[in-house]
């Protein structure tokens, strides 16, 4: 029997929250699925841990200010977020692309 203790029970651990990524993102990070559960407090954190995996991807996500792109929205609850939102354990996050029409 595993006794190790959930992450939100081990004193200072972060939940993990579930990120869901558009294909055009994934399609530029070989081995990147479309969802994956990261530890984060902030959505800045959870960009953090995209970047560990598949270094690049803040890049994709975030500016120089840093910020998130114009053609990138992050949803957290059904509410645009910012790199200062802060994310509930097992929360699901979706990170989309601007879509353009002609």
């Amino acid at each position: 029997m595993d006794n190790t203790p959930a992450p939100e029970a081990r004193p200072g651990a972060v939940a993990a929250v579930v990120v869901r990524l558009p294909g055009v993102l994934v399609d530029l990070f070989p081995g990147a699925p479309r969802r994956v559960e990261v530890p984060a407090a902030t959505v800045r954190d959870m960009v953090d841990q995209l970047d560990k995996s598949w270094p690049g991807m803040r890049d994709r996500i975030c500016d120089s200010r840093p910020a998130i792109r114009k053609h990138i929205n992050v949803f957290v609850e059904g509410e645009r977020a910012t790199l200062k939102t802060k994310l509930k354990p097992g929360v699901e996050v979706f990170v989309l692309t601007a879509i353009s029409g002609g």
